[in-house]
């Protein structure tokens, strides 16, 4: 898969637009991983975890990228 011209893969950008979605359904969300993406749901997180830190991730989606880390820093300090 080729780096866009934001510097994100295929992979990533479709990463960023599954978490983005809306869910309706409880598993809905690990099926739409598995079949669109290809990856196991540990996997999916590992990369959108790792996305959450890079600034061409913030460039493409500022809303959504800046929300996960909220949450992610969140739940850090909670533990």
């Amino acid at each position: 898969m080729g780096a866009g011209t934001d510097g994100l893969d295929e992979r990533d950008t479709a990463v960023l637009e599954l978490e983005g979605r809306q869910w309706r359904t409880a598993g809905a969300k690990e099926r739409a991983i598995r079949e669109e993406l290809g990856l196991s749901s540990t996997r999916y997180y590992q990369l959108l975890n790792a996305l959450l830190d890079r600034p061409e991730a913030l460039a493409h989606a500022p809303v959504l990228v800046n929300r996960l880390r909220r949450v992610r820093e969140a739940r850090r300090a909670a533990r």
